[in-house]
């Protein structure tokens, strides 16, 4: 007997019907941080240095009436193409910045503990380069490091290089899941420089996503920590979460950052060729295990490729670095930036419900997490007897 199809299509469209009526998260703001409200429409892009060793350079196509603000972005490890932060990188141009993205590493060439000098050098020979250029004009007192995983332990290491006058000293380090980190010599991964030399008047934010948030915290606590001639003031400990209230749902996780843009292909930005080889010269390169990509460096550097740009990009990331960077601009600190409500604000789902906020706190002063406190002068033991006989003895005391 042939059945009736009937009951499943009715299934069927029950269960498709909340899917279909679902709440949708916030998009990008009309204006404001974060929002669309941009000043070009073309961004010119290009490439200083040579094919091994080169910054790619982004800001808009206008003639800039005073000097850009400098944004240095700063990659994960194994994310050496532009594209993988387009998103972003095309916001902070049209926004005014001027955004250089030094390639500090050759994948499958580069050692991690080397990360730290090529960047230095790459800057310093981009920011030369374009000193006179009347498009670019970097403003080399307002500097603002981006890094995202092991670009975060690398962006602290410039700021406290910066008293070698290679890179300028920046006004706002905002690091995103921070990672990477090597505890020795023979780890994998960017060893730390003395971050007690970072200028006290740095504003420092971390951020780590609720997904994926327990090592990214320690590694932040632990540059915070480090960063000891910055008062706890200045500094701010943050983390994104995620929402499943609507659909999609908001996740955030280590790839959270990564906002793809073909326009912003590596392929497609001519970088300088490498000068020719003095064939009298020794080459004294040899491979090593840490150049290779590890398993996790790899998949991180597929899901960035994957990730969509989302609530997220618009209100946790790009929103809060365009307010940290005016506020440190301006030299305010980060009690300033927690004061303003709308620094953690993720805007409301379609239907009116609240996103879930972003959390921000400044870490506590030396000494302030050891503080007991105070007890009691007297300590009372006021639990009378389990028996019988022992509580009408205690009473009678109390009466006596």
């Amino acid at each position: 007997m042939r059945r009736s199809l009937l009951p499943f299509l009715v299934l069927g469209v029950s269960l498709a019907a909340p899917w279909a009526q679902a709440a949708t998260p916030p998009q990008q703001p009309e204006q404001g941080p974060g929002g669309r409200d941009y000043k070009v429409t073309e961004v010119v892009k290009r490439g200083v240095g040579t094919a091994s060793a080169g910054t790619f350079v982004f800001h808009g196509s206008d003639a800039p009436a005073k000097p850009r603000p400098v944004v240095i972005f700063l990659h994960s490890w194994g994310a050496v193409n532009p594209a993988l932060y387009g998103g972003w990188i095309d916001h902070l141009a049209r926004k005014g910045h001027l955004v250089l993205f030094p390639r500090f590493q050759e994948v499958n060439r580069s050692r991690p503990t080397d990360a730290t000098a090529l960047a230095e050098t790459l800057i310093e020979a981009a920011l030369a380069e374009l000193a006179n250029d009347p498009n670019a004009r970097p403003d080399r007192e307002r500097v603002a490091l981006i890094g995202h995983s092991a670009g975060v332990p690398l962006a602290l290491n410039l700021a406290a290089g910066a008293g070698a006058g290679k890179v300028p000293t920046p006004k706002l380090i905002f690091g995103l899941m921070a990672g990477g980190i090597a505890s020795n010599e023979k780890e994998r991964g960017i060893m730390l420089r003395d971050l007690s030399t970072i200028d006290p008047q740095t504003l420092i934010i971390t951020m780590s996503g609720d997904r994926d948030y327990l090592p990214a915290d320690r590694a932040s606590k632990l540059i915070l920590q480090q960063a000891s001639a910055v008062p706890a003031t200045r500094k701010l400990f943050m983390r994104a979460g995620s929402d499943d209230h609507g659909f999609p749902a908001i996740t955030a996780t280590l790839a959270s950052p990564g906002s793809p843009k073909a326009d912003y292909d590596a392929a497609a930005i001519k970088l300088p060729p490498d000068p020719p080889r003095d064939p009298k010269q020794k080459n004294t390169w040899r491979w090593s295990a840490d150049m290779a990509l590890s398993g996790p460096q790899t998949i991180l550097t597929q899901q960035l490729g994957n990730n969509g740009t989302d609530t997220l990009d618009y209100l946790a990331y790009w929103k809060t670095f365009d307010i940290a960077a005016e506020a440190a601009f301006a030299g305010k600190d980060a009690a300033a930036l927690t004061r303003d409500p709308k620094f953690v604000d993720m805007g409301t789902w379609s239907d009116g419900w609240p996103v879930r906020r972003l959390s921000a706190q400044m870490p506590k002063a030396e000494g302030q997490e050891k503080k007991e406190e105070p007890g009691p002068r007297r300590r009372l033991n006021m639990a009378p007897p389990e028996t019988k006989q022992g509580l009408s003895d205690f009473i009678d005391k109390l009466r006596s």
